[in-house]
């Protein structure tokens, strides 16, 4: 009774870390979030720059995948801040964002949109 009652008292001193993972996987050779749709990269984003360029309106358009403020980067994964203070998951340093016309996972109708915007590879 004494040990469960020192083992509950360090759980509840122990501070909380998020270990959260980026919610992607891979399916067909491309990244998707955990709902299943595909995410793309932004060829005007600056790779390791920690920043997006794609806010305001283009941000409706390309939503970002959003990281929760204590999530921590994980391998290839990394969080940036974007200019309105919210935290992004990137990948490789090139923030990650759906497709607002994609309707199911599995589509892919924003890969080559202005031969800027790409399907996102693991």
């Amino acid at each position: 009774m004494k040990m469960q009652k020192l083992a509950l008292a360090l759980l509840l001193a122990t501070p909380l870390v998020s270990l959260a993972a980026p919610p992607v996987m891979v399916s067909s050779g491309m990244l998707t979030g955990s709902n299943g749709m595909t995410l793309y990269v932004f060829d005007k984003d600056a790779a390791g720059s920690g920043k997006s360029v794609c806010n305001d309106a283009c941000a409706k358009n390309w939503p970002p995948l959003m990281a929760a403020a204590s999530d921590t980067a994980s391998g290839d994964y990394t969080v940036i801040t974007r200019d309105d203070g919210m935290k992004q998951w990137a990948l490789k340093g090139k923030p990650l964002y759906y497709w607002v016309k994609d309707q199911k996972p599995g589509d892919t109708t924003g890969d080559g949109i202005n031969s800027v915007w790409h399907t996102a590879k693991p």
